[in-house]
């Protein structure tokens, strides 16, 4: 069989990448479209105001993602939107993996790619990823839940993983500081989270240097370091690959939480009892 030369089949093969993306551009509705569509769904009450975050494509082939943060007197909630080929449906609600062993692709590649700090045996039976962002206040909701977990499930392998939420205007910053202070110092870094969620009301996007930094400090480690840290473009490109990470596993919002691969959105919302058998089902599996 007579083969093509190299310089053909390299412009074949971005030939077909071109088309591809085309094709997956196409099946993706406009940011004037979905403007459209939420003026229809909440224009009767104006204390509702939104922000569209991204319109991708969905984990799920076919469907386009839209990610929305709504917002009214009662505070803020994300939602997400999956609009189907044509355009002229969208779903709303979790996306599951399906299959035999359908949580395996997400613990695999959360086993490959976490980069944050970890609590517990290295190599225990359950491995329990959390995607967190300082500054959002559920976060800090689920922090109380999540450190009697451990307390009680002492044997499970815990992992923080930086997800700061792009409508936070301080929390890609907390998250620099955070990465810097879990390289330095393992136990520090469980007390700057805390240190920041205790002061998560008080920091500003004007202050959050100073707030930081002085957090840094009762932490254990020198703040002024930790800033220098921070503001450096690999602090921030370990911070973009953890959220990255969380993306391609369908994190769409914080906390979310997975259990050797099992995602669990609503952590504050789950009964204790719950959260502890998951993550005692997961061990025997």
């Amino acid at each position: 069989m007579r083969r093509l030369p190299i310089s053909v089949c390299v412009v074949l093969l971005i030939a077909m990448f071109t088309v591809a993306q085309q094709k997956s551009s196409a099946n993706l509705p406009s940011e004037e479209t979905v403007n459209s569509f939420l003026k229809e769904t909440f224009g009767y009450d104006p204390t509702v105001t939104w922000k569209i975050s991204a319109i991708k494509p969905s984990i799920a082939e076919g469907l386009a993602e839209v990610d929305v943060l709504v917002s009214n007197s009662q505070g803020q909630n994300a939602t997400t939107l999956y609009v189907t080929p044509d355009g002229k449906h969208a779903l709303t609600g979790d996306i599951m993996p399906f299959g035999a062993r359908p949580y395996e692709p997400a613990k695999e590649a959360l086993l490959k790619g976490i980069n944050g700090p970890t609590r517990g045996p290295e190599k225990a039976a359950v491995t329990i990823v959390e995607f967190s962002d300082l500054q959002c206040p559920h976060c800090k909701d689920a922090q109380p839940i999540i450190d009697k977990l451990l307390v009680d499930e002492p044997n499970a392998r815990f992992v923080f993983q930086n997800y700061p939420l792009p409508m936070h205007n301080w929390a890609a910053k907390a998250a620099n500081y955070a990465d810097c202070v879990g390289r330095t110092n393992k136990d520090a870094f469980w007390k700057f989270v805390q240190g920041t969620f205790n002061d998560q009301a008080n920091i500003t996007e004007s202050n959050a240097d100073e707030k930081l930094t002085a957090i840094a400090d009762a932490a254990g480690v020198k703040g002024t370091d930790m800033a220098t840290c921070a503001a450096n473009p690999d602090t921030r490109a370990r911070v973009d690959k953890s959220v990255a990470l969380g993306q391609s596993v369908g994190v769409t919002g914080t906390p979310t939480l997975f259990v050797n691969g099992r995602r669990i959105g609503n952590v504050v919302g789950l009964p204790p009892e719950i959260l502890k058998g998951l993550v005692e089902f997961g061990a025997k599996q």
